[in-house]
């Protein structure tokens, strides 16, 4: 990815490790924290939500993409991800349906507990998305 992705993820880092003290994990014990980096510069965060009806869970990706949203965002340029019970961790399938649906071209950046990332672009992981 480029340097400018790297610059976007290092500036996020505070926000998404604050995050995760927000997440509700206690079924997976898997506490996930999300910052989605808006095209004109706002960071919207989220944490996944579990609930023991399992389909009524929330991932912290689409928290962070519905709170964007709702306020008036559609254009987004860089996702960071980070839980300290997963090394790198990656959304779902459901999550990269949902973000491809605002931003095809938005980069997933990846974080471990020592503060390393690896860059995708969202294309690379999900190859055919449902499209009209």
């Amino acid at each position: 990815m480029t340097a400018s992705h790297k610059k976007l993820a290092s500036q996020m880092i505070k926000l998404v490790k604050k995050g995760i003290a927000n997440a509700y994990a206690p079924y997976s014990s898997i506490p996930v924290s999300a910052g989605l980096y808006c095209e004109g510069g706002e960071i919207f965060t989220g944490v996944n939500i579990e609930n023991s009806s399992y389909s009524l869970s929330m991932c912290a990706e689409r928290v962070a993409l519905f709170k964007a949203v709702s306020s008036g965002y559609r254009k987004f340029l860089l996702l960071l991800l980070y839980s300290p019970e997963f090394e790198f961790i990656l959304p779902c399938g459901a999550c990269l349906q949902t973000l491809y649906e605002f931003s095809p071209e938005l980069v997933v950046a990846t974080m471990n507990t020592n503060g390393a990332f690896k860059f995708y672009p969202l294309k690379t992981l999900i190859k055919r998305p449902f499209k009209l």
